[in-house]
């Protein structure tokens, strides 16, 4: 048995598990920051409710999405070790940076928050939410420039069959990543929306009695969507110059060209789902429109199956190299049997399908369950419930 097929499968289930599980976090967090900031300015109740309602769903998404993280990182040591010894003092810096900074100051901020509500004054808490959304896109950040490293290895040079980091400075000018940085923001964003739009046309179809709610809900995400949607769009066609510089021939690659036209395709429906439900909310048409609701409870996956699509063209444009130019993807392989890796490949995705099947599971009871009654007490931990 060969094993550099089963380390690559391992890699690219691993990583695309847990990129949507990241997407997700990031558009909700955002949308929950701006919901709070919303209530913090104008007082509504109803705001409240969402920041709530629309936190404990972000909440649990983030708890379990951090356990895919550290499987994604162990097995960096556990099957890539040529990439560790040959490009490790470079790969390893932006990695270490997002793990001690940016994850530990999220974690502890979220903390916080979750248990700060009625106990900590309105503007102290507010800052929590926008610091917790400011370090995940920092770890967002950190992690894109790391791979962002693999595809165009700038601000290093050889020095005993191993690369030394030259420039730190230079990982952040790094064309690889200014040009895809903000696609990916973007591709947060858009799911975030089509996720809170969807949900809240699902409770449109079961005929809520919680219409102010979902509604306020809704227009929020509709814009989120339709804002994120164009700037993936926009971000994606963008990075096509840049491309050309430091892989002119990634997008010639046959193998890239089945989930390069996928991605295209489902980036432009995305765009039009979201003009359509922006044009829908005048005189709030949106909430009235069964049709349409429908539409928007099927769309919900639509920026995760983008995501992953997208995912496959930055990563199999790249073969057969680990670090371009640097170093082969075969020759990064750790030295370990075959099936040795095929055991740890099993193993973690069985456990990434746990994890999966239990996010679904926890999401789909509360969204399903609604927003806690009117009168709830302000000061209940947002997870109380779950």
């Amino acid at each position: 048995m060969n094993a550099l097929p089963v380390a690559r499968l391992q890699f690219a289930t691993t990583t695309s598990f847990h990129f949507l599980f990241v997407l997700l976090t990031l558009g909700l967090v955002t949308l929950v920051a701006v919901m709070q900031t919303r209530w913090t300015l104008g007082g509504k109740p109803e705001l409240l409710r969402m920041t709530r309602f629309w936190g404990r769903l972000y909440v649990i998404n983030y708890a379990l999405g951090i356990v895919t993280g550290i499987v994604m990182e162990f097995q960096f040591g556990l099957t890539w070790t040529g990439l560790s010894a040959f490009a490790g003092d470079v790969f390893g810096a932006p990695l270490a940076i997002e793990t001690l900074v940016a994850f530990f100051l999220e974690s502890t901020f979220l903390g916080l928050w979750i248990f700060g509500f009625g106990r900590l004054p309105k503007g102290l808490h507010l800052a929590l939410i926008w610091l917790v959304t400011l370090t995940a896109y920092a770890s967002a950040l950190f992690i894109m420039l790391a791979n962002s490293f693999l595809q165009n290895p700038v601000g290093s040079h050889l020095e005993g069959g191993t690369l030394r980091l030259d420039d730190f400075g230079a990982l952040f000018a790094n064309p690889a990543l200014t040009a895809s940085l903000p696609h990916v923001v973007g591709a947060a964003i858009v799911t975030g929306g089509f996720f809170v739009v969807g949900v809240s046309a699902w409770h449109f179809l079961k005929r809520t009695t919680e219409v102010e709610f979902f509604r306020r809900s809704m227009r929020l995400g509709v814009v989120a969507a339709l804002l994120g949607s164009v700037l993936v769009v926009n971000q994606g066609f963008a990075q096509f110059a840049e491309l050309a510089k430091y892989q002119p021939d990634k997008l010639e690659d046959a193998g890239v060209g089945l989930p390069l036209g996928v991605m295209i395709m489902l980036g432009f429906a995305m765009l039009l789902c979201a003009l359509l439900g922006a044009v829908l909310l005048v005189r709030n048409w949106l909430t009235r429109a069964r049709f349409l609701h429908y539409l928007m409870v099927a769309a919900i996956p639509l920026p995760f199956a983008a995501a992953i699509m997208g995912w496959l063209v930055r990563e199999l444009g790249r073969q057969p190299w680990l670090v371009w130019g640097k170093l082969r993807t075969a020759d990064a392989v750790a030295d370990v049997p075959a099936g040795q890796i095929l055991f740890s490949f099993i193993a973690f995705t069985l456990l990434f399908a746990a994890l999966a099947v239990a996010d679904w599971v926890l999401m789909a009871r509360v969204a399903k369950r609604g927003p806690d009654p009117v009168g709830e007490p302000a000061e209940r931990p947002v997870l109380s419930g779950v």
